[in-house]
């Protein structure tokens, strides 16, 4: 190994030892502070999916760390809003909606995260278009991104919520069938049931 290529080497582990800190520091006060493990089961979920889709091995890496950090923008909700146990009003509806913004922001500003921040931003996006932040459609979604769309929403159905009790896994996929070509892309609803 020449010394050039080991200063390259050193600079590599480096900058994946900085992108791994910010990510561990943000999902340690993150899943302390708001949503208890729901990141890791999104983050698993994503992962088998990946493999299912039969993903290249980086992109399952990135889907996996997407999901971990899919609701990461939610440090900048206020927390009496998401444990809020009725229904939102419309103003803290706007205000949750934002944390898929905020989330793009955290994370595309680590270098080499522009994907995972990407996917993260609009992994409420609906096949339907009524997503949001930005009503795309269909599969102008980033996959990655309606990948996460779905392992959010049944793992939250599957899981005591503050504003509603678990539903069983046998509703929660009823509940993804009843909502594919709507919400989900009916083509991964089908591989997704697969891996449950």
């Amino acid at each position: 190994m020449t010394k050039d290529s080991n200063v390259d080497l050193n600079k590599g582990l480096t900058v994946f030892s900085s992108r791994r800190y910010v990510i561990e520091t943000f999902t340690n006060k993150f899943t302390e502070s708001i949503i208890d493990h729901h990141a890791y089961r999104v983050s698993w979920l994503c992962e088998a999916m990946g493999r299912q889709l039969k993903l290249l091995e980086r992109e399952i890496t990135e889907l996996s760390i997407a999901g971990l950090l899919h609701d990461i923008g939610k440090i900048a909700v206020n927390k009496e809003i998401l444990d809020k146990p009725g229904k939102l009003t419309a103003e803290e509806y706007a205000e949750v909606m934002r944390h898929s913004e905020v989330g793009y922001r955290i994370i595309v500003s680590v270098k080499g995260m522009e994907k995972v921040a990407r996917y993260v931003c609009h992994h409420h996006e609906r096949w339907d278009g009524k997503g949001y932040p930005q009503q795309l459609q269909g599969e102008a979604i980033p996959l990655h991104s309606r990948v996460i769309s779905l392992a959010d929403a049944y793992d939250a159905m599957v899981n005591n919520r503050s504003y509603r009790k678990a539903l069983s896994k046998n509703a929660a996929v009823q509940e993804l069938l009843w909502n594919s070509g709507n919400q989900f892309d009916p083509d991964l609803v089908g591989e997704f049931i697969k891996i449950l």
